[in-house]
């Protein structure tokens, strides 16, 4: 689950079970922090150049622009309250439910502080995430898929 992909019925069942719902690849695999909107390839050793089948994010180790359009389509409303855009949509996960853990990867003690830097901004608003649902155009939630 992360901003591209919502799961409702994932986040209902952890609520009515008292569970956490632990999201992994909450940044979409880096395209939600940004810094794949100029079309940067990842490089030929990064997980993220392989078959796109099961990450889905990345297309011959590009960021795929239908991802990066609905990014550019949120940006100013994740970013409220001066988050980055990773802070953003790890706030919009906490603003999903209180029984979600986003589990970003970080490869710089930076970008780790940076995630974790969200905790402090806290959800984003009712009303931003109210808005974000007019803009994205997700797909269905669809059935839960092996990964």
């Amino acid at each position: 689950m992360n901003l591209f992909f919502d799961a409702p019925s994932l986040s209902a069942t952890t609520e009515a079970h008292g569970l956490i719902q632990l999201n992994r690849s909450p940044l979409a695999m880096g395209v939600l922090t940004g810094k794949f909107q100029d079309g940067r390839h990842v490089g030929n050793d990064d997980v993220r150049s392989n078959d796109p089948s099961w990450q889905g994010y990345f297309e011959g180790g590009v960021a795929r622009s239908d991802y990066t359009h609905q990014l550019d389509a949120v940006k100013e409303l994740i970013t409220v309250g001066e988050r980055t855009l990773a802070q953003g949509a790890l706030c919009w996960l906490l603003a999903k439910s209180p029984h979600t853990l986003p589990l970003p990867g970080a490869k710089t003690a930076q970008q780790a502080e940076e995630n974790a830097a969200a905790l402090e901004c806290g959800p984003l608003p009712a009303s931003v995430m109210e808005e974000i649902e007019t803009v994205l155009n997700r797909p269905p939630e669809g059935a839960a898929r092996a990964r």
